[in-house]
């Protein structure tokens, strides 16, 4: 009897095994032909330091052995472009004192901006920011209650916040598909903690484009200015 079950164990196991590699070859697959439905270049090997040519997007200084794959890259709509999955590891102690190594995995798409940015996070509100508020952790508010209520917004400097996420832009937050947000001084990422399919790829560089597009005349001249 033990035998077989033994038997059975391990053939589930392989079983698994082989349809994680099948599913994985199945999404490389569809994302190289979407880079080239797009006009971008694929790679699908491993590559690291991404987190150092950001080092501004806490997402990918999270963990150790950090590396992007699955990587397209190019020019999408007349904005620099890179798209990727993404790994990092963490490492923790069961309660029999053992070492345990946890492998996490989430995409994102980093697109350029001809404009100078400052620093901004907008991402869905979670129960934790929710609690925070009540010791007085509060994020920045807007006069759009559903905004507020839906979004958490941070920025060093509020008035930034405030001239990107004017209504209009609040409005296309609000009717597109959800995704943590975070500006550096060049550029923008869309990232959420799982892996996209390849029409949320195209969601989120919708999403990141529709909000530098929308940065109001008045705020490109001001940042244009300050940059030379």
């Amino acid at each position: 009897m033990f035998p077989v079950i033994i038997v059975l164990g391990i053939l589930l196991v392989a079983t698994v095994a082989v349809y994680a590699i099948w599913q994985a070859q199945a999404r490389r697959q569809a994302l190289a032909a979407w880079a080239a439905q797009q006009g971008l270049a694929f790679a699908p090997d491993k590559v690291g330091g991404v987190d150092s040519r950001y080092p501004s997007f806490a997402c990918l200084r999270e963990g150790s052995n950090r590396y992007a794959y699955n990587v397209a890259s190019g020019t999408w709509h007349a904005r620099s472009l890179l798209a990727f999955d993404y790994h990092y590891e963490t490492h923790s102690t069961n309660s029999k004192g053992e070492s345990e190594t946890s492998d996490w995995y989430f995409s994102a798409v980093v697109v350029g901006s001809a404009v100078p940015l400052k620093p901004l996070l907008i991402r869905p509100e979670g129960f934790f920011d929710k609690v925070k508020s009540l010791f007085g952790f509060e994020d920045i508010n807007f006069e759009s209650a559903e905004f507020s209520r839906k979004f958490f917004v941070a920025a060093p400097d509020r008035k930034w916040a405030y001239d990107v996420l004017h209504q209009r832009a609040m409005e296309f937050l609000l009717g597109s598909p959800a995704f943590s947000l975070a500006f550096d001084a060049q550029s923008v990422i869309a990232w959420r903690q799982s892996l996209f399919q390849p029409e949320e790829f195209m969601q989120a560089l919708t999403v990141v484009h529709g909000l530098l597009d929308q940065l109001p005349e008045y705020v490109i001249k001001e940042q244009m200015a300050g940059a030379s």
